[in-house]
């Protein structure tokens, strides 16, 4: 018994839109998987002050606690990725550099006045620079794997602070929602 062209196309198209269906449920499960991990967050400086609001929201209502040393954060949450969030956070999370032994600490005093090694280095300004960051759009990022393990967009409306509150409070419910935990 042969089976007309058309149904086997028909087949085949429904056999693949159900692997991308379960692939993408594989996807969702192990996000959230990343998600749940998460206990710690750094916030990094963003526009208009809104990392201030988006800790005191996170603090209030307990989704994370909030760190101001890097190194001890599961996540960063940022306004912009990309290569400067990648120098930042290397920069950031770089281990310390190792004390020098008995010999080098001669050799450091010697060198401490050096004309070769500039005292006040300054950062690169990509790492710091709030050109071409999305406005509106928030990120989490692994400290340690560096990717993205969630993501909104919330465009503020004005630059008031109660428009910032507005929209603290709108992410963090947001993130909440996506974590299970609903409203408490």
């Amino acid at each position: 018994m042969e089976q007309a062209p058309d149904t086997i196309a028909r087949a085949t198209l429904i056999m693949n839109s159900i692997k991308l269906f379960l692939l993408l449920a594989c996807a969702a499960v192990a996000n959230g998987a990343d998600l749940a991990d998460v206990h710690t967050v750094y916030v990094l400086p963003m526009s208009h002050g809104l990392e201030q609001y988006l800790a005191n929201t996170l603090t209030n209502e307990h989704v994370f606690v909030v760190v101001t040393d890097p190194k001890l954060a599961d996540v960063v949450l940022t306004d912009h990725i990309g290569a400067g969030l990648q120098e930042q956070l290397d920069t950031m999370l770089a281990p310390p550099p190792p004390e020098p032994k008995e010999g080098d600490k001669d050799d450091a005093k010697a060198n401490k006045g050096s004309l070769t090694d500039p005292v006040n280095k300054l950062s690169s300004p990509t790492s710091n620079s709030s050109v071409g960051r999305t406005k509106g759009t928030i990120f989490l990022v692994g400290a340690k794997s560096r990717q993205v393990v969630w993501s909104t967009y919330e465009l503020p409306k004005d630059t008031t602070s109660k428009e910032s509150d507005r929209i603290a409070s709108a992410i963090v419910s947001r993130l909440k929602k996506d974590m299970g935990l609903g409203k408490k």
